[in-house]
């Protein structure tokens, strides 16, 4: 490799560090699908291949950190209620990034599609995580939010991709196989999750997708199958970034594991105030003694209160854990006060869509359009490239 292609790879080290605060390192995402591709290649062609395959994507980067503006995109799965770990795990951030960057925020109704199987479910579903994230600060003015089945060029992109995608990637994605581990049903869907998870981000030219740490493999095998693409088709797909929270990222559940509705352990965005809170009181704990200190890192009820708490409020709760002789139960109910208090306005402004669903179909419609625009185009260029069409 050249002294350019390194000098390339540091200035887009460098710039993502300073301009997005990615915990994502684009070198190393980078050099993982560089590896898997460079098995077929002699020594003397690798700087070759990567300034065909990741040059392009990497100039691109360039001119959106240049201007601070990038192209954001997540989803969230209509396939219940949204719950603390969605808010801390992704609605935040999409909140967080839609002032200065281009937003395309997305439910996944498609996705639902593997665990919901009752129709009128998922269109209430789907329509209550469209006033959910409303309701949280998603600004139609600044992003594009609309449904995933509203844009058709997806699912042919997730089958051009599906054609290049080993069947080994699949297996080792952790969602295929918690669930099997676990003994849940594992059908054809859950399988090949990831491409449809990759045609959502790419078909969008998206730079940065905020995930929560769980989902920051699948960004990974975005990565693998966009940069085996243009590899073997020429410059087609944006290679993009994850970009996770240090805390929060990972939500516990009521019963201290990662909060999931796969688990039936979590705590709901919305809803009665008091049905909530008794779903905090009955959250689990561990049988050490009241009086013995505690690491507070290591409880999943610390972890839950650090989500809603001011530092110092932290600080404070974390003196208790380690000095010890206090009660789970006020933990519980600390983590119940703040944790209304937080929500409270973003309650209040729930009620008001309530009473304006034609304004959340619209904002809907209006979303879907302008996502399918450009989509269009994207579909367009990948066909192109892989020889489909005129």
């Amino acid at each position: 490799m050249g002294i350019m292609d390194r000098l390339l790879i540091h200035l887009a080290i460098a710039l993502l560090a300073r301009k997005a605060a990615l915990t994502t390192s684009l070198a190393a995402s980078g050099n993982r699908v560089a590896t898997a591709q460079n098995a077929r290649c002699t020594r003397g062609s690798r700087a070759s291949l990567f300034r065909q395959n990741y040059a392009p994507s990497l100039a691109r980067l360039f001119s959106y950190h240049l201007d601070s503006h990038m192209r954001v995109l997540s989803g969230i799965q209509p396939t219940g209620r949204p719950h603390w770990g969605n808010f801390f795990g992704a609605i935040r951030q999409y909140i967080d990034l839609q002032t200065e960057h281009d937003g395309f925020y997305f439910i996944a109704d498609l996705h639902a599609l593997t665990t919901v199987r009752d129709a009128k479910t998922l269109r209430q579903n789907t329509l209550d995580a469209a006033l959910d994230m409303l309701a949280l600060g998603l600004d139609p003015e600044k992003a594009t939010l609309f449904v995933q089945s509203r844009v058709p060029e997806v699912t042919e992109l997730t089958w051009l991709l599906m054609t290049g995608t080993p069947m080994g990637l699949l297996e080792r994605c952790h969602a295929y196989k918690d669930k099997k581990e676990k003994g849940l049903k594992a059908d054809a869907g859950l399988f090949t999750y990831p491409v449809l998870m990759a045609a959502d981000i790419l078909a969008y030219d998206s730079q940065l997708v905020p995930v929560g740490q769980d989902q920051v493999q699948h960004i990974e095998v975005c990565r693998d199958l966009a940069g085996t693409f243009n590899h073997e088709f020429g410059e087609t797909f944006i290679l993009p970034v994850a970009k996770t929270l240090e805390h929060g990222a990972k939500v516990p559940g009521t019963d201290g594991q990662k909060m999931s509705k796969s688990y039936n352990n979590t705590l709901p965005l919305f809803g009665d105030v008091k049905s909530i809170r008794k779903m905090i009181m009955r959250t689990t704990t561990d049988s050490r003694p009241m009086d013995d200190p505690k690491e507070p890192d290591d409880d999943h009820l610390f972890q839950l209160y650090r989500l809603f708490a001011s530092p110092a409020e932290v600080e404070t709760m974390a003196a208790m854990y380690r000095r010890g002789g206090f009660g789970y139960g006020d933990v519980k109910k600390a983590v119940a006060d703040v944790s209304e208090q937080y929500f409270q306005a973003a309650r209040e402004k729930r009620l008001e869509l309530e009473k304006n669903l034609d304004y959340v179909s619209q904002t809907l419609d209006a979303g879907a359009a302008k996502a399918r625009q450009v989509a269009a185009k994207v579909l367009d260029r990948a066909r192109k490239a892989c020889g489909l069409g005129a």
